[in-house]
Parts: structure tokens; sequence; C-alpha cells
């Protein structure tokens, strides 16, 4: 009892064709996340709030310092509840580069990881 073994040829169209479309729902699903995040920054954006920074102290609790209109507010933010601080002066806050935003963008991250990095292996070969 013979078995037919497919031909080569359709192994590699096969092949081709499943590469192909993993590659195209990886472009769909970038596009769509995209389109996704821009629309949820459209909606969150006011100019009136704005979650500064996030300390996480457990899986459910933080400390979040949050500006509401011209004050700054140090908020406990647990699973079912959210308390406020305190109110903390402009004065009192460090601000990086100059913006009253602590959110960056994932290229400034990725480019800081790396120059970390860098540096790390530098001081590595310095010893």
């Amino acid at each position: 009892m013979l078995l037919a073994l497919p031909d080569r040829t359709d192994s590699y169209v096969q092949l081709i064709t499943v590469l192909l479309l993993f590659v195209f729902v990886l472009a769909v699903t970038a596009v769509v996340t995209k389109w996704i995040g821009g629309y949820q920054k459209g909606v969150s954006a006011g100019a009136n709030m704005e979650l500064l920074e996030a300390l996480r102290l457990s899986n459910t609790k933080y400390i979040q310092l949050v500006r509401i209109g011209r004050k700054y507010l140090a908020l406990a933010v647990c699973k079912d509840t959210v308390t406020m601080i305190s109110e903390i002066p402009e004065e009192d806050l460090h601000f990086s580069e100059g913006s009253t935003s602590g959110v960056s963008s994932f290229k400034d991250v990725l480019t800081k990881m790396q120059r970390e990095k860098i540096l790390e292996k530098e001081d590595g070969r310095d010893e």
C-alpha cells in the first residue's frame, strides 16, 4: 500500500500562503490597534484632567499624581475605592524635560532603555 506524498511545490505554495496570511493578519492587527489607540486618546484627552504619574504599591493599590484644572492631587487608588491623600503645590513637583506630563512615548522609553544598556556595557568593560 503506497501513500501518495504531496508534491514539493504544493508544500511550498502552502507555506508561502500561510506566511502571507500571517503577515496580513499582523498588519491588520497593527493598523486596528493604532486606530483604536488614537481613538481612545482622543476620547480621553481633556484639557482639565491628566494622570501625571502612578506608583504601584501592590496588584490592586496605586498612588497616583493627578492634575485636575490647576490643582495637583495625590490619590490612593484601590480595587474598590479612590481616596484623596493631599493636594500638592505645583512648586513642590519636579517635571522631567520641562513638561507637565509624566507619560512618555514608546519611542522615548525604548531610546532611554537602549542608552542605559549601552552605558551598562561600557561600565562592564571599564572594570
